[in-house]
């Protein structure tokens, strides 16, 4: 089956890349994710990735500390996750790039947008870390700043639960499931996919997500290739 689209944003959760362990980083884990991002890339896919940093450290575990300090902290957990992925995709035989929002010359690139763009339509695989730079902006506004940036159809929001629903099925058995939702929906309901900064942008920006679950890592082949998983947020919330 050929993918369905040409040019993707992967947004990957920090505690994905933990796996069972769910806090620091499960190397069978990152490889297997790498495995498939390789798949979708070998298809002709041009792949960016955004990588949270939730294994190591989120901004509201500093309850005492400065928010823009500990937004900082976050940020340099994220290029942990970034040259950790950087790695696994490198020796799966990816040719990968990482750019941070926040300049460190030493291990990675600055992100310039025309470079990164360059770099996608080489082939390689571009992994943003450090958020958007900025302390009270998550790494899922830094997901939807970097789609639009570099024009990614898509983004692909890998997350722990397998779709959106309307309320946390974990807790209720009842638990609504969505097999597709509109922007407004998102912002008036607000289900929590993503916060309404990023969902806005996506909006605006007329980019759809689709949000589903990273417990099988093919799931990001699934995604590509069109098939009918987890739940597609659009601005008119259908789905073809």
């Amino acid at each position: 089956m050929s993918a369905k689209y040409k040019k993707v944003l992967l947004k990957v959760s920090g505690e994905a890349l933990a796996g069972e362990k769910h806090f620091g980083l499960d190397e069978d884990t990152i490889a297997e994710i790498s495995k498939n991002i390789k798949a979708i890339a070998d298809m002709g896919v041009a792949v960016s990735v955004v990588v949270g940093g939730g294994n190591f450290w989120r901004g509201r575990s500093g309850e005492n500390m400065d928010r823009t300090r500990a937004d900082h902290m976050g940020m340099l957990a994220t290029t942990i996750n970034a040259l950790a992925l950087c790695s696994a995709l490198e020796n799966a035989g990816v040719e990968t790039r990482v750019q941070t929002a926040i300049e460190m010359r030493s291990i990675a690139e600055p992100y310039i947008r025309g470079k990164a763009v360059r770099h996608l339509e080489k082939g390689r695989v571009v992994i943003f870390g450090c958020g958007t730079g900025n302390p009270f902006m998550s790494t899922d506004t830094a997901a939807a700043l970097r789609a639009v940036e570099t024009e990614a159809e898509i983004i692909l929001l890998a997350k722990k639960v397998d779709a959106v629903y309307d309320s946390d099925p974990n807790l209720n058995p009842d638990a609504k499931r969505y097999d597709s939702l509109s922007f407004n929906d998102i912002l008036g309901k607000e289900l929590g996919v993503m916060d309404s900064t990023a969902a806005s942008m996506c909006r605006d920006n007329n980019i759809s997500i689709l949000v589903f679950g990273l417990d099988d890592p093919y799931n990001i082949v699934r995604a590509v290739q069109g098939e009918k998983i987890g739940t597609l947020v659009s601005r008119d919330g259908k789905r073809d």
